[in-house]
């Protein structure tokens, strides 16, 4: 008999293009708390927790494993195995890594081989990590109308209410209703992004929703219908998944196997094909945060329809989105404007453009420029270091390192090292010998010395590292050991 909780499955994949220069590859908009104090992924799996669910299952990439586990950890979803890689640990979630992506068809794919070893008829709710819901217990109503359509073998989608006629989403035609599980229907077709003239028709109808991208299927089902319809992937995720690996508190999916998957979404692969797509139409205030206009849409605004986040002053603006994650920005006279301030770069546009960002990110990739695809800010599972001051064959950081983390045993061919503790305490190894450092102590770490730094203490360890050498880059490091498994 199977489990009655409905197991979440997120799939945190993509880097969010048209929100740089605050989403980029390194930290994806999932990860930022862009609408309140939580992120994005920590608001979607605490809208999974209760007494009705089962613990989540992510599905992520490599890079950002230990950025997912932490913020999972922070809002109280811990995420721990057993040695054979089931459920296991406090709260037992787990955490899938993808070695390379392949869209969203394979990676639910994988989550359901997962589950179908326990309990084939198990109940998947499909989610991304990245979507903004505004009324929840709505959402629970509708999720309760779509498990009962997916218990009787339905692929399950949720249509959600146009408010608009949007040109950026896909919509999904209602058609008859299901005799067998009440409140959904069958889907009479699903739709491109259409031009705006074809959104505005279709809205008129009354017939025609946005598509979520959320699902809801039993393993089962989604695995018999890829059989059908996509054999090559199925057969590629379900190597991958028997040859899986456990890496710390994470299953890590066989690299060979699954990148020998087709590319291809779940919308593609099954549910456009499928003879039991059900849609269950839904009111909840949702949105895929995709763009700076959403974000103008869903933010608090000011008597003159502005949304103001972060060290932000402004003269005479209207309607206009502005955000500073860190210097004082001011604004004067604009209207309808997006004005996006990060450390080490500025967007400012029309709103109107906001679908045109990725066209930007896209010239900064091709000069290859890093602004396009990484922060200044570069976090790592011990804690997180930033780049002050770059010159002629020296560079200056801030390190900070989270109580009880370390940093690897590690060795550099070209560069020396200068570390001096700003506040809290340093363990550091050298050679063979260890050293405690406490505030405003320094230490030279010679080229070629084998040396780790610690944080013992109960407060961040904050230093500043002077590099010097004929070449500063992160790949100079030879890890002689490591606590995060990393090569």
């Amino acid at each position: 008999m199977s489990d009655q909780r409905v197991l979440p499955v997120i799939l945190s994949g993509g880097s969010g293009t048209r929100l740089w220069p605050v989403s980029r590859e390194s930290f994806p908009k999932q990860l930022w708390p862009l609408l309140s104090d939580r992120s994005l992924i920590q608001e979607t799996a605490l809208r999974a927790r209760g007494p009705g669910f089962s613990p989540p299952i992510v599905v992520c990439n490599e890079e950002h494993r230990f950025l997912i586990a932490e913020q999972l950890r922070a809002a109280g979803i811990s995420c721990g195995l057993t040695s054979g890689g089931q459920r296991g640990g406090q709260g037992g979630g787990r955490i899938l890594l993808e070695p390379v992506g392949r869209n969203s068809a394979p990676a639910i794919a994988a989550a359901a081989c997962l589950v179908a070893e326990d309990d084939p008829d198990a109940v998947l709710w499909m989610m991304a990590a990245d979507a903004a819901i505004a009324d929840t217990p709505a959402l629970h109503a509708a999720l309760k109308l779509a498990v009962g359509a997916a218990r009787a073998g339905q692929v399950v989608t949720f249509g959600m209410k146009p408010t608009s006629p949007e040109t950026g989403y896909g919509y999904i035609e209602r058609g008859e209703p299901l005799s067998d599980a009440p409140g959904a229907f069958r889907v009479a077709r699903f739709i491109e992004k259409p031009a705006a003239a074809a959104a505005a028709a279709m809205l008129a109808t009354g017939r025609h929703m946005w598509n979520s991208g959320m699902f809801v299927f039993t393993a089962r089902t989604l695995l018999d219908e890829l059989a059908v319809h996509e054999p090559a992937v199925l057969e590629a995720v379900r190597r991958a998944v028997a040859a899986r690996s456990v890496d710390l508190d994470f299953i890590r999916l066989d690299a060979a196997a699954f990148a020998a998957s087709p590319s291809i979404s779940l919308d593609y692969a099954v549910a456009e094909r499928t003879v039991h797509a059900a849609v269950v139409p839904a009111d909840i205030g949702w949105s895929d945060v995709g763009s700076w206009g959403a974000l103008w849409e869903l933010g608090v605004k000011d008597a003159a329809g502005n949304v103001a986040v972060g060290d932000v002053q402004l003269e005479g603006a209207t309607n206009c989105y502005v955000r500073s994650d860190g210097m004082l920005t001011g604004v004067i006279g604009l209207r309808d404007a997006v004005v996006v301030v990060t450390e080490d770069a500025v967007l400012a546009m029309h709103r109107d453009a906001a679908q045109d960002v990725k066209k930007l990110v896209d010239r900064l990739k091709a000069a290859g420029r890093h602004e396009a695809v990484a922060h200044n800010r570069v976090y790592r599972p011990w804690g997180f270091y930033e780049s002050l001051i770059q010159g002629d064959r020296f560079q200056v950081k801030r390190i900070v390192v989270s109580p009880g983390h370390q940093l690897s045993l590690q060795k550099h061919f070209h560069r020396a090292e200068h570390w001096v503790v700003v506040s809290g305490t340093a363990l550091v190894t050298r050679d063979n010998t260890t050293t405690l450092l406490h505030e405003n102590e320094s230490i030279y770490v010679p080229l070629g010395a084998v040396h780790r730094l610690e944080n013992p203490g109960k407060i961040a360890l904050t230093l500043i590292e002077v590099q010097s050498g004929a070449y500063l880059g992160e790949d100079d490091i030879v890890r002689v050991e490591d606590t995060y498994g990393r090569v």
